[in-house]
């Protein structure tokens, strides 16, 4: 659709320039031979005496009234000139000026008075302000077949970027109401079972896995909401975040947070937060391939605050920066690449934040950076 549009665009702006120009070519040959004519009407009026009937050439020279016209004589001096606005000028200066530059366009006429003596004039002329703005419509056309190409090619992405909103929304909050009833389910089954196995180990980690989806599906049913963010211990939700990894992950990955001392308190959704930061640890540990070192950084500034996780994984191309927000980009040989793309919308959309790769180096490490405004 979008090549489609530009073609068509180009295909008009060809078809308008060609058709104006042959246009302007034919008026400026038209415009040449008015001033011929004209320059004809002067010679006879110069060279005119009493038996001369002057009517029709009085008539030619007062019907120039578009064509601009300065007669100038062989010392340079100025005889007559028509169609050329002076007003707030100094006269002879702007008609000697305009002389020049209309013979520097258009080679003058030249009539001759005396050939003994060599004296002429030169007829200056340039192209009327008609032809000038018949010249200039194909481009002021083409801008306006620009902006309508830009407005639609804009119109068209605003709603394939809506439509993919929709398809987000809808397939999150299915996804939560689906998880809904085996939830509950699941927490009445383990609730039973801890009445009657009450000292079973067991049945607490069960119940915290449980928990687990409880969370997970009331992060998707958020999905499409504007949640209201609170006002939250970043430090904590953090430290959750990385309590919850570390025990998932290998012992072979080092998880360090390294966080200021003093509590550094900032509105956030907390669950959809958490979110994000488990999306980001979760692409360092496979980025690393299960070992390496992970760090959770917070580093406050006097307007916002930064949020940095860095691994020591396989990097990112410099030409990837950008791409790996995109639904559907991924390098992995499993999952769909929506991970990072649910994390732009919540930190941009929800905390109007934003998310980026800071810094990355192929085969040393990543950064990735959430700037949040205080």
């Amino acid at each position: 659709m979008k090549l489609g549009l530009i073609v068509m665009a180009v295909v008009i702006a060809l078809m308008s320039l060609g058709v104006s120009h042959y246009l302007v070519r034919d008026l400026s040959q038209e415009e040449e031979q008015r001033m011929e004519i004209w320059a004809e009407a002067m010679r006879t009026l110069n060279n005119a005496d009493e038996n001369t009937d002057l009517n029709l050439v009085l008539t030619v020279i007062n019907g120039n009234n578009t064509i601009p016209v300065v007669v100038v004589d062989n010392n340079g001096d100025i005889q007559t000139f028509r169609n050329v606005n002076i007003e707030g000028k100094d006269t002879i200066v702007f008609l000697k000026n305009e002389a020049l530059n209309m013979a520097s366009s258009k080679e003058p006429i030249r009539i001759m008075l005396n050939e003994r003596k060599k004296e002429y004039i030169d007829i200056c002329y340039d192209e009327s302000l008609m032809l000038k703005r018949l010249a200039s419509y194909p481009y002021v056309q083409l801008s306006v077949v620009l902006v309508f190409v830009l407005v639609a090619i804009f119109a068209l992405l605003s709603s394939k970027k809506a439509e993919q909103n929709k398809v987000w929304v809808g397939l999150s909050k299915e996804t939560a109401h689906q998880l809904g009833t085996p939830i509950s389910s699941l927490m009445a089954w383990t609730e039973i079972l801890r009445d009657k196995y009450s000292d079973d180990e067991l049945i607490p980690e069960m119940s915290k896995d449980v928990n687990r989806l409880r969370v997970i599906a009331d992060r998707f049913s958020k999905i499409g909401s504007m949640p209201e963010p609170k006002n939250e211990h970043l430090q904590e939700v953090l430290e959750r975040v990385a309590l919850y990894i570390g025990r998932r992950s290998s012992s072979k990955v080092l998880l360090k947070c390294e966080m200021p001392d003093v509590p550094v308190i900032i509105k956030l959704n907390a669950s959809l937060f958490e979110w994000v930061i488990e999306n980001l640890c979760k692409n360092a540990i496979d980025a690393m391939d299960g070992q390496g070192e992970l760090v959770l950084r917070v580093i406050e500034q006097s307007n916002q605050v930064n949020i940095e996780v860095q691994d020591t994984g396989k990097g990112i191309p410099k030409s990837n920066y950008k791409d790996v927000f995109t639904p559907g980009f991924t390098t992995k040989k499993r999952g769909w690449g929506l991970g990072l793309s649910l994390a732009k919308r919540i930190v941009e959309e929800y905390h109007q934040g934003r998310i980026y790769v800071k810094h990355s180096e192929v085969n040393k490490g990543t950064i990735f950076r959430i700037e949040l405004k205080k």
